[in-house]
């Protein structure tokens, strides 16, 4: 037997009748929807697919971004302490 709405409000009526209308509400609430407003199309996948590459890729290049700032922050500090440490290597050599 299909479930349908009209079975769904007789369901709901003798519920309330049981348990009260709090509770048939919230035991009514549990069911899984009906109908096919409730099912996703395959058209309704390709749009979340599509969506979610767009956001995957927006958020690999901010990374990609951000770690290629870094690296040049990285290579900077270095190149100074090479040349921080060059030239502490030549005042010693002079002094010695």
């Amino acid at each position: 037997m299909a479930l349908d709405e009209r079975a769904r409000h007789e369901l709901f009526l003798r519920l309330e009748q049981a348990l009260g209308p709090k509770s048939a509400e919230t035991l009514m609430e549990l069911l899984p929807p009906v109908g096919w407003a409730d099912v996703a199309t395959k058209r309704d996948l390709d749009a979340l697919r599509h969506q979610l590459l767009a956001d995957f890729r927006g958020e690999l290049l901010a990374q990609s971004n951000a770690i290629n700032a870094q690296m040049k922050t990285l290579i900077l500090a270095n190149m100074g302490t090479v040349v921080s440490m060059a030239a502490l290597a030549f005042g010693v050599a002079k002094l010695s």
